[in-house]
């Protein structure tokens, strides 16, 4: 267990590498733009791509898709439970829904994937790509529905619910690499040497430019400006305790392999996607509140992580 703690610590000191250089004016909101641009277009995708064309056989494939019920179900679950909190703890409107989509879904990518493999091992990749792909459907479909929601501006004027972004947003190039890795290997292509070396040198840019983009959110946002109220707190409850949870209780009744459980248990207890702030200031919803909730979850996570650790070790 300690060794996966430093190995998550280092995960923290890369980002703390972009946080200072943020400070120092190397890094801004450009470049911020620039590095998400980089890994969720090029990047991330050569990364899914390779995966799925590298680590898995056909028959291992249809073998481990049958686990995809267990995500799928505990983010069902998850937002649910979420809406009962929502009303519990009477979180006000023009915050509602961004408070359920941040309680619920998770930043499987830019922590997710770089902690499972810090924890796990590149074996990891597979499993967390099947969380990652019940997540990003539920964020943006149902998510980016309910953030609309809360544009007080456009209280009473019911929020579009396009296919057409709903569409664009599922085929994003992630996506894309993912089906296209997945065609590749279930065809049984040869994939040739120079192709797999020009992947592996962009995918390899995924874990660094991810890390330094949380750092210079982090600076941007500045640790002074955020605020720790009752609302945020519940989004931290819905992320590291709820979330977990649900996945653990409904392996009883759903089982799967251990390390597949235990890397679903790290994909849904990460801290809140990256693009909250920027989906809630393009929708006029709260984004104090989702920026703050997102700076807290990061900066909580290396405290949560040393329970998650002791759950699944």
């Amino acid at each position: 267990m300690l060794e996966a703690y430093l190995n998550i610590l280092v995960i923290f000191a890369v980002m703390l590498v972009g946080y200072v250089l943020t400070w120092r004016k190397w890094f801004d909101n450009h470049i911020a733009d620039v590095f998400s641009k980089l890994v969720l277009n090029i990047a991330l995708p050569l990364n899914m791509f390779l995966n799925m064309t590298e680590r898995f056989t056909k028959a291992e494939f249809l073998e481990l898709f049958r686990g995809i019920l267990l995500p799928a179900l505990s983010i069902v679950i998850t937002y649910l439970i979420s809406i009962g909190y929502a009303k519990l703890i009477r979180v006000p409107i023009g915050r509602q829904g961004a408070f359920k989509v941040m309680f619920t879904a998770s930043n499987t990518i830019f922590m997710g994937l770089p902690v499972n493999i810090a924890v796990f091992g590149e074996k990891a990749i597979p499993y967390a790509l099947l969380y990652y792909i019940c997540n990003t459907t539920f964020f943006f479909t149902i998510g980016i529905y309910l953030i609309q929601r809360d544009n007080l501006t456009a209280h009473h004027t019911p929020p579009s619910f396009s296919f057409r972004f709903i569409v664009r947003k599922l085929l994003s190039p992630a996506l894309l690499g993912f089906f296209i890795g997945l065609c590749w290997m279930l065809l049984e292509i040869p994939l040739a040497a120079p192709l797999r070396d020009f992947a592996h040198y962009l995918s390899q840019l995924t874990t660094p430019l991810s890390l330094f983009v949380i750092g210079i959110i982090i600076y941007q946002t500045g640790l002074k400006n955020l605020t720790l109220d009752k609302d945020t707190i519940g989004v931290l409850v819905g992320r590291y305790l709820v979330s977990p949870l649900v996945i653990i209780l409904l392996s009883k009744v759903i089982p799967v392999p251990t390390l597949m459980l235990n890397v679903f248990i790290l994909q849904s207890a990460m801290p809140v996607q990256n693009s909250m702030p920027i989906l809630a200031k393009g929708y006029g919803a709260d984004e104090t509140f989702a920026t703050s909730s997102l700076v807290y979850s990061i900066v909580g996570y290396l405290f949560v992580i040393l329970v998650l650790l002791q759950v699944i070790y």
